[in-house]
């Protein structure tokens, strides 16, 4: 089970005990934002793109979308996302509770400047009803190695 992969790599880093286990589903940004008690742009969704031989995910700001002129220029290539039924196999983690923690060699993990405006964020933690609280530095040593990027755009 992919939460239990979680737990332990958070183990490794004494941050399992931070994990959020909900009662109800935190599938969607919306159902995370719920469980968790915050406001929906404060979830970290972890979006995940094919990136020729390897998969490319992205960590951004729950109001936040993929800007493909950005995403093109930072990456040269067009934005194609993963399936839902390739997510187990090459992340790791099913749809629902895609994360950037314990993923798949082959997985390079991108987090979005559109998380900086938080003190804190709530990434998945590899289920349908986790998530654990982070702050933007925390975030990002638990993802090394990860490179900041900008390449999403927020709501007008």
């Amino acid at each position: 089970m992919a939460i239990e992969k979680v737990r332990a790599y958070l183990a490794e880093h004494d941050m399992a005990d931070r994990i959020l286990e909900f009662e109800v589903s935190s599938a969607t940004v919306e159902l995370a934002a719920q469980a968790a008690g915050v406001e929906p742009e404060r979830i970290a969704k972890t979006l995940s793109f094919h990136m020729s031989d390897r998969v490319a995910l992205i960590v951004a700001a729950g109001d936040a979308r993929i800007d493909n002129q950005k995403y093109k220029a930072q990456f040269h290539t067009k934005a194609k996302m993963l399936k839902a039924e390739e997510a187990e196999q090459l992340i790791g983690h099913a749809v629902g509770g895609v994360c950037p923690f314990a993923v798949n060699d082959g997985c390079d993990v991108y987090l979005d400047a559109t998380l900086r405006r938080f003190e804190t964020v709530f990434p998945a933690c590899g289920s349908a009803n986790s998530a654990i609280e982070l702050t933007p530095n925390e975030l990002e040593e638990l993802c090394a190695p990860c490179t900041w990027v900008d390449v999403c755009k927020l709501p007008a």
